[in-house]
């Protein structure tokens, strides 16, 4: 793994403005404003929950939260890490009982949830007198945190997928370049099949498998869902045209069948395949030790160029009797981590503040991100919907039945379709709208 990032903690904006908290119900504190970067009323102790328990985060964030509370005198942040489906288990029933943290992390496809559930204190004024705006950021990524016209989120990071390639493979099968679109990718997995390679393995699993299927539909011009979430249409002409690309590299020998979990990765690791459509988070996998190996963006198979992409956001907790005084100070941190985020590509993870991943020292200290960074501007990322992970789960169960041969790619999306409706509906009864 890559050596810690070792920098100057950057200064925060010079204008001076207030936090608009007056309505949070229950509050018990007064008199405290954000000033630029710097929270000014009486000394609080806040806790922050987050999920980042493996990896280089237990290092990073600790190192992040001493390095604020050395610079705030009348803020003190209690970093309380823990799995992340404990944290799905124990928050809400916390915020409702008033001992919730003040601040958290959530990944974009449960913000929605959280906010219908009235869990989280809507952030329009905070986020407007930290100085953000959907500018901030990379297209498209603001917006989740967006619920019923409230912005419920200030975005923390951003996870496109990416193609892993193996240049020693390329190499035995003549290929000198890394293919870019349909045609040179079909070119390339032709050369590789020729040397006795299957270039792509695929597979049937959410990290890679669901990812790619998901960037593959909007690359053919479709989507996951109507405008409203009230319907599913991944089974949609351009769903049934990813999911069969996907089954046709199984029928015409690109890939091998069954392909367990994480065997695509592991084949490239091994010289087995040269292609592995995944996560910029693999960029700091140690397994790839002295390989040969580059990252691009993935290649355009349909007539857009897309690409998956998932996001973490930092959002304020409407805990029973919340203390302005401690949101403002929680606000006041948000802003000082997304400002001094760079370190964070240590984990993976691409910091979603635009002046930081602009911030020339970051491709010099991570050169391989530079594909996942210029994909952000087609990166498409989490349907913002309460209870989605359920009728997601179903997408999952559509490729893998499409892939190993138990139905054809249309039969499969259009059952899981069915089930889906359904769910939404179950959903819409559950959490309104």
């Amino acid at each position: 793994m890559k050596k810690a990032i070792a920098r100057g903690w950057g200064v925060g904006v010079a204008a001076t403005v207030a936090l608009a908290l007056a309505g949070c119900a229950g509050s018990n504190g007064g008199g405290g404003s954000v000033s630029g970067d710097n929270y000014d009323g009486p000394k609080v102790e806040i806790t922050f929950w987050h999920g980042w328990t493996g990896g280089a985060a237990p290092t990073i964030v600790p190192k992040l939260i001493e390095e604020f509370n050395a610079e705030h005198d009348n803020i003190v942040v209690k970093n309380v890490p823990q799995e992340w489906a404990d944290i799905a288990a124990k928050m809400p029933l916390a915020i409702k009982a008033g001992k919730g943290p003040d601040v958290a992390v959530l990944h974009g496809d449960d913000l929605a949830t959280y906010a219908a559930q009235k869990l989280l204190l809507p952030a329009d004024d905070i986020v407007k007198n930290l100085g953000y705006s959907a500018d901030d950021f990379p297209p498209g990524v603001y917006d989740k945190g967006n619920y019923d016209g409230s912005q419920y989120a200030v975005p923390w990071s951003v996870t496109p997928l990416g193609l892993f390639v193996n240049n020693d493979v390329l190499s035995k099968a003549g290929i000198t370049e890394i293919p870019a679109d349909k045609d040179g990718y079909v070119a390339a997995l032709d050369a590789l099949k020729s040397a006795g390679v299957q270039g792509e393995w695929v597979d049937g699993y959410v990290f890679t498998g669901t990812f790619e299927f998901e960037s593959l539909v909007w690359q053919f011009g479709g989507d996951l869902y109507n405008k409203d979430v009230t319907e599913a249409t991944f089974n949609s002409d351009a769903g049934v045209q990813a999911l069969t690309w996907m089954t046709d590299l199984v029928k015409d020998g690109y890939s091998p069948a069954n392909v367990a979990q994480d065997g695509n990765i592991k084949a490239l690791l091994a010289g087995e395949t040269a292609f592995n459509w995944n996560g910029v988070w693999q960029t700091t996998n140690t397994a790839f030790g002295d390989l040969d190996w580059a990252a691009a963006p993935v290649p355009q198979i349909g007539t857009e160029k897309a690409v998956w992409s998932s996001s973490t956001h930092w959002v304020f907790p409407a805990n029973k009797g919340q203390s302005e005084d401690k949101t403002a100070a929680a606000a006041t941190f948000v802003k000082w981590m997304n400002d001094h985020s760079l370190a964070w590509a240590e984990t993976g993870e691409l910091p979603a503040a635009n002046t930081v991943r602009e911030d020339p020292e970051l491709l010099s200290t991570y050169p391989a991100l530079e594909p996942f960074i210029d994909e952000l501007d087609y990166a498409h990322y989490e349907t913002v919907s309460p209870g989605i992970n359920e009728a997601n789960a179903l997408i999952t169960t559509a490729i893998n039945e499409a892939l190993t041969g138990k139905k054809s790619p249309k039969e499969a999306l259009d059952d899981a379709k069915k089930k889906a409706d359904a769910i939404l509906e179950q959903n819409k009864a559950k959490y309104g709208g």
